[in-house]
């Protein structure tokens, strides 16, 4: 499991989960496969900001649990997924 930091707001955390083809946009961890989740606006949109903040989840956050795929095909699906987002 790992978190990253993308450039932008809830918003861009947003797109770029959903850009993913072959990363699973699941809240679930342990999988074999690789998913990721947006936890601003899935499992702590519950929370206030503050209480987010508290927990450790910021807007840009993108929440990564590594699965048993070729390490540069889950590369290669953020950086398609950047592309469109960033447009780079």
């Amino acid at each position: 499991m790992l978190s990253i930091g993308v450039k932008g707001d809830a918003s861009a955390g947003n797109k770029v989960v959903d850009g993913l083809k072959l990363v699973s946009n699941l809240a679930n961890i342990g999988d074999a496969k690789s998913l990721a989740i947006h936890p601003w606006s899935t499992t702590h949109e519950q929370l206030s900001d503050d209480e987010r903040l508290a927990s450790g989840v910021t807007e840009d956050m993108i929440r990564i649990s590594v699965g048993i795929e070729h390490v540069d095909d889950s590369i290669a699906d953020f950086e398609q997924s950047f592309k469109i987002v960033y447009g780079y």
